[in-house]
């Protein structure tokens, strides 16, 4: 693609197959931004020097101090949901947790080495975190931009602190349904909160700052699907309209689509499409009701299909477990939760993908263990094989940074969006 590529379109596999694809999910084209390109092209021209030296039986030269550009920070592990299809399940409630004086040192010394971006996620829920609120202002003050994906069940948490979010930032919540049966047999919430009383907070908070986008997640789970094995989940294929018009009317930015995704034993976070009933038909009924949910589009409302999705109705999911040995995303995008510092949100909590403990970065021998262990893990992860079974979202940025490695082919700027989050 060339610089005067619209961003927001195309991007290609490794077997150069077009596809369109939301902005939001173009993460090559994110990539392509002057603001992040540099460090982009520094990785490349280390990587290059490095692989060279190693050719030749001599050591590399070391890896700079550099902070991912983005991570996911999981606040905590605890939650106030049972959702039959989380992914984390494994992992939710564990006791360990972060020191707050420690985390925060965490972020600061990763914003003063290139972090730009910061994605509240993961194993637990955000806003049951005691220090969310002053995170969120310390995340903010550090001049980085913010996201959270929250369960929406402490709304009056985000409202709090919905004055420091700017153009950029957003909000997402995972909802899953359209119904208040569906939500509540989908999520199990420990206290009793309904999908109408989540998205009546959405308007309210968003009259006193309409700046972050506000999404609507919705996971697509279809028949015979299971989180593991003998556990099954709920099917919610015949609400994604319902839940399309509801997030529209509720006064929401957009709704995302994904499929479902399961963890293997190994610990890879996978999507599984072969576990549907019937495949064809169940993709066909997929395809018809997003088509549908399409038709409710504004000016200010859209429909945003994941990368996972869209290679689901194509056909071609398999293309996308086909990685590099090296996945360069490592370096670029990371996974800092209470039980450790992680390579990918496809392995988190998973011992082969961690990078480090959960207060990396917090002082100056956790920095350089930081760096250290990342330069050590871009050698002894290997994606080809680990991850041979992952739909990765990153799979063409991947090929496209090994390509510039070892072909010497020229990472031409993009646009710039203002959009950090990888």
């Amino acid at each position: 693609m060339s610089s005067t590529t619209d961003p927001t379109s195309v991007t290609r596999s490794s077997s150069e197959t077009p596809r369109r694809v939301a902005p939001t999910h173009d993460f090559t084209g994110k990539l392509r931004q002057p603001s992040l390109l540099p460090r982009v092209h520094d990785y490349v021209v280390w990587q290059r020097e490095r692989r060279a030296a190693l050719a030749r039986g001599e050591s590399g030269p070391a890896m700079p101090d550099w902070a991912p550009l983005s991570i996911n920070l999981d606040l905590t592990t605890a939650c106030n949901y049972r959702c039959d299809h989380c992914i984390d399940w494994d992992i939710l409630n564990s006791p360990i947790k972060y020191d707050y004086a420690r985390l925060e040192q965490s972020m600061t010394e990763m914003a003063a080495r290139g972090l730009r971006s910061v994605i509240l996620i993961g194993g637990g829920e955000p806003t049951v975190y005691p220090g969310f609120e002053s995170m969120v202002r310390h995340l903010k003050s550090l001049g980085l931009q913010v996201a959270v994906v929250t369960n929406g069940s402490r709304m009056e948490r985000i409202h709090a602190v919905i004055d420091c979010f700017e153009k950029g930032d957003w909000i997402r919540l995972s909802l899953d349904s359209g119904s208040n049966e569906t939500f509540e047999t989908m999520h199990k919430p420990k206290q009793k909160i309904t999908l109408d009383e989540i998205c009546a907070a959405i308007q309210p908070m968003r009259a006193d700052n309409p700046a972050p986008l506000v999404g609507f997640s919705y996971v697509i789970v279809w028949e015979g699907a299971e989180r593991e094995e003998g556990v099954k989940v709920v099917e919610n294929i015949d609400e994604i309209v319902m839940a399309t018009k509801r997030a529209r009317d509720a006064g929401f930015s957009y709704i995302s689509l994904k499929p479902f995704l399961t963890r293997r034993p190994d610990g890879a976070e996978v999507m599984d499409p072969e576990a549907a009933k019937n495949l064809d038909a169940t993709v066909a009924r997929i395809r018809a009701a997003v088509d549908e949910a399409k038709t409710y589009e504004t000016d200010d409302f859209k429909v945003v299909e994941s990368i996972n999705l869209r290679v689901l109705e194509q056909g071609d999911w398999r293309e996308f477990t086909h990685q590099p040995r090296t996945c360069h995303m490592q370096l670029l995008r990371q996974v800092l939760t209470p039980l450790g510092l992680f390579n990918c949100p496809a392995h988190r909590g998973v011992d082969k993908a961690m990078i480090g403990p959960k207060d990396s970065w917090a002082g100056e021998s956790e920095l350089r263990d930081a760096v250290q262990s990342t330069e050590g893990i871009l050698d002894r992860f290997d994606a080809s094989h680990e991850c041979r079974e992952v739909t990765c979202l990153y799979h063409q940025v991947n090929w496209w940074i090994e390509d510039a490695i070892e072909n010497g082919t020229e990472l031409d700027a993009g646009v710039e969006r203002y959009d950090a989050f990888l």
